[in-house]
C-alpha cells in the first residue's frame, strides 16, 4: 500500500512538474516602442498565447538595441521596423530568415502655428528643408532606432546636416520625444500608431503625411540556431508563423484606437 501511495505521490508530482513547464513556457521578443506604445501587444499577445500556450514577454527598445539584444543572445525573436538593417543582420548570419508583417507609415508633426510652413510642402524632402532653413526646434529621438534611422535618411534626401541649438537629439523613446517636442513646440517624425495613441499633445497636429518614402515596414525574424543554440527557437518559429497566419494578420487588422487602424498585415 505504502509503495502504491509513493508510486502514485510521485506520478502527481511528475505530473505537476510536467503542467507547471508548459504553464512557464515563453520567449522574449525584441521589439519597438512603438508597438508597445501604441497598445499593439496588448491586443495581440492574449491571442497568440490562447492558440499556442505561449507568453510572449517584450522588451521595447529602438531597433538599434533590439538587434543588439539579438546579437548577444538575450533575445529569441525579433519583430522591427529597418529593412535595410534586417538585411543586413541576416548577411551577417545572426538570423536565418524574414518576414514581412504589417506597415504603416511615418508622420511630421509640429506646433499648430508652423512657423516652418511645412502643411504646405509637397514632398518629405521639402518638409524637412523648410524646418531647417527656418531653423525650427525640432525633437530627434536619436536613440538608433527604426524611426531615427528613417529620420536620418529623411534629412539626408532634403540635403541637410541636421545642427545647431535647433535640432535636439534626446536619446529616447517615441512617447518621452512626443512630450518633450509638446513642451517645447517643437517638430518631430513620428510612426503614425503612436501619434494616435499620444494623450499629450498640447499645441501639437499632424503637418505632413503621404509621401511614400514615409513608407513603414515592420518585419519578424528567425535567429540563427548556429551562433545562438541556447535561445527558444522553436517556440519562437510558432510566434513567428502566428503572425504571418491568418489568424496572427487579422488579430493585427483587428487592433485599432479611436476607432483608426493603426498597422496594415502584409504577409506574403
Amino acid at each position: 500500500m505504502k509503495k502504491t501511495l509513493n508510486l502514485l505521490f510521485a506520478s502527481v508530482m511528475a505530473m505537476g512538474m510536467s503542467l507547471s513547464a508548459h504553464a512557464e513556457e515563453y520567449i522574449i521578443l525584441a521589439s519597438t516602442t512603438s508597438t508597445e506604445n501604441s497598445g499593439l501587444f496588448d491586443s495581440i499577445l492574449p491571442k497568440f498565447k490562447n492558440a499556442s500556450g505561449i507568453d510572449v514577454r517584450v522588451v521595447a527598445v529602438g531597433t538599434g538595441q533590439a538587434f543588439e539584444l539579438a546579437r548577444r543572445g538575450d533575445a529569441d525573436s525579433l519583430l522591427v521596423h529597418d529593412t535595410t538593417g534586417e538585411q543586413r543582420f541576416i548577411d551577417n548570419g545572426h538570423a536565418t530568415g524574414r518576414a514581412d508583417v504589417m506597415y504603416n507609415d511615418f508622420v511630421l508633426i509640429g506646433p499648430a502655428s508652423d512657423p516652418a510652413n511645412v502643411r504646405n510642402a509637397r514632398t518629405a524632402a521639402e518638409a524637412f528643408a523648410a524646418i531647417a532653413n527656418a531653423r525650427a526646434p525640432f525633437t530627434s529621438r536619436g536613440d538608433d532606432s527604426g524611426t531615427n534611422r528613417a529620420e536620418l535618411r529623411l534629412w539626408e534626401n532634403a540635403g541637410v546636416e541636421p545642427d545647431g541649438d535647433w535640432y535636439r537629439e534626446l536619446g529616447s523613446g517615441m512617447g518621452p520625444t512626443l512630450n518633450t517636442a509638446a513642451a517645447m513646440d517643437a517638430y518631430v517624425m513620428s510612426d503614425r500608431a503612436t501619434w494616435v495613441a499620444f494623450g499629450n499633445r498640447q499645441n501639437l497636429t499632424l503637418l505632413f503625411e503621404g509621401d511614400n518614402v514615409l513608407f513603414n515596414q515592420y518585419g519578424s525574424l528567425l535567429l540563427s540556431e548556429q551562433k545562438h543554440p541556447h535561445l527558444k527557437h522553436d517556440l519562437a518559429r510558432q510566434w513567428h508563423n502566428w503572425l504571418i497566419s491568418k489568424e496572427g494578420q487579422q488579430a493585427i487588422a483587428d487592433f485599432k484606437v479611436n476607432g483608426q487602424q493603426l498597422f496594415f498585415p502584409n504577409a506574403k
